[in-house]
């Protein structure tokens, strides 16, 4: 017999995914670079901090997992979107880099135990039960005395139209981070207001939080 309690949901998560799908390869297939081609500012400050193999969560088309990879160091960049990543593979390719891609749904991605010495999540932003999965499972891999460099939007950011999540649910925030992110030991935590300029998308005054966490 067909469970219809079960069933409705997983239909229901389904078509969220694919429609979520279908937005950003629509956006990455536009011209040009919806976010820019040059690093996040606060990736490029605390950079150094970074060692390979680096983890880059909705990394879309590239250009922090570039710039990563630029450094020397080994980049894997994750994403839904085909588009997003087959841009990527462009840049990295006009920059003369390497950058490994993993087209995969954030919702079941996992690529096993202390793959990773590093993690990267810029503005990736996610449904509330997927991004709890991912920062749940985040410790499980990565390395111990390993670096999980962050940057995200608050919930203060949805009301702005400078860009990010219109749902404040989708955001991220001090607390929201420290509930979710077992196992780490918090180095930076905070949220400030700061200007944003990346690409047509991400631009204008933002309120954000920022993150440096070390696997314990």
């Amino acid at each position: 017999m067909e469970n219809w309690e079960v069933t409705p949901l997983w239909f229901t998560f389904q078509m969220i995914t694919i429609i979520g799908m279908n937005m950003w390869n629509e956006r990455y297939a536009e011209d040009g670079f919806a976010y820019g081609t040059l690093p996040n500012d606060f990736l490029k400050q605390h950079a150094s901090r970074l060692s390979g193999p680096v983890l880059n969560l909705a990394e879309g088309e590239g250009r922090n997992a570039v710039y990563l990879a630029s450094l020397g160091l080994v980049v894997t960049g994750v994403d839904g979107s085909e588009v997003g990543l087959r841009k990527a593979g462009e840049l990295a390719a006009r920059h003369q880099v390497t950058v490994h891609t993993v087209v995969s749904d954030l919702a079941v991605y996992d690529p096993g135990s202390e793959r990773f010495h590093s993690i990267v999540s810029i503005f990736a932003h996610m449904p509330p039960d997927v991004r709890r999965r991912v920062h749940a499972l985040a410790s499980s891999w990565i390395k111990p005395g390993g670096v999980f460099l962050l940057e995200a939007y608050t919930p203060a950011q949805s009301s702005r139209p400078t860009g990010g999540p219109r749902d404040p649910e989708w955001c991220m925030s001090v607390a929201s981070l420290r509930r979710e992110l077992n196992g780490f030991r918090f180095e930076l935590l905070h949220e400030l207001d700061r200007d944003v300029i990346e690409g047509r998308y991400h631009t204008g005054p933002a309120s954000v939080v920022q993150m440096i966490a070390i696997k314990e």
